[in-house]
């Protein structure tokens, strides 16, 4: 069975993580510009809105002259009635007066309308602002994420290589042991059988029996080394 990667795993969410940013981005800006479209239908009604009033006021001013020239053919040919005609003087007098006020009302609705849909427009500016800020603040998370992740394999790695350390001294130790102990004694036995043969053999009985020592003790050398030999395959692997 292979392996599981974690490294290759990490890489795989943050892929996917990054898949899935770019759609809810592309989703925002999408909202963003239909947002500015409907602000630019609503100026262009505002647009007709404001058309529409000049009209009116042209229509009011065309009415308010007509108005004049019938006032004064009425006081031209009802000379009595100058008093209300006075009265109808001042009455569009005051009629003039309040279209100027209707007029400065309507400018200030016209400001009124654009220093709303400029408010509107900053709190959308500001809004793309912050989305922006949290991708960056999350951007920054899945970072530091996997900065931490990569320092945790580093540290199980670094502690599986100090476990494989400790083993090998340990095997180095158990291996110096063994040739201390396993590998002198046999050669301590074929010195000493061979200074006995230099030394005090008198019959070919003796000799055998040396002789038959010396080779026991080859034979047990010979085990040990290949035991050695087994053992330090192990090690190394």
């Amino acid at each position: 069975m292979k392996p599981v990667n974690e490294i290759d795993i990490l890489k795989e969410s943050i892929v996917l993580m990054e898949n899935k940013l770019a759609v809810k981005l592309m989703k925002a800006n999408r909202e963003l510009d239909s947002k500015n479209v409907e602000i630019e239908k609503s100026a262009a009604e505002l647009i007709l809105a404001n058309k529409e009033l000049t009209f009116q006021y042209k229509e009011r001013g065309s009415l308010t002259a007509e108005l004049i020239i019938a006032n004064k053919e009425l006081a031209y040919q009802y000379g009595e009635r100058e008093k209300r005609e006075a009265e109808l003087v001042i009455a569009n007098k005051e009629l003039v007066f309040q279209n100027e006020e209707n007029k400065k009302n309507a400018v200030e609705l016209i400001i009124a309308k654009r220093e709303i849909a400029f408010n509107k427009l900053e709190k959308d500016i500001r809004a793309s602002e912050l989305i922006i800020a949290n991708k960056k603040l999350i951007f920054k998370t899945q970072e530091r994420q996997i900065k931490t992740a990569e320092l945790n394999i580093a540290n199980r790695e670094l502690k599986k290589a100090e476990e494989k350390q400790k083993e090998y001294i340990k095997g180095l130790e158990k291996m110096i042991f063994m040739t201390s102990h396993k590998v002198r004694q046999p050669i301590a036995n074929i010195l000493g059988f061979s200074n006995m043969l230099d030394e005090s053999i008198s019959s070919p009985e003796e000799l055998k029996l040396s002789v038959d020592s010396i080779k026991q003790s080859a034979l047990t050398l010979d085990t040990f080394t290949r035991e050695l030999t087994t053992f330090m395959c192990e090690l190394g692997k």
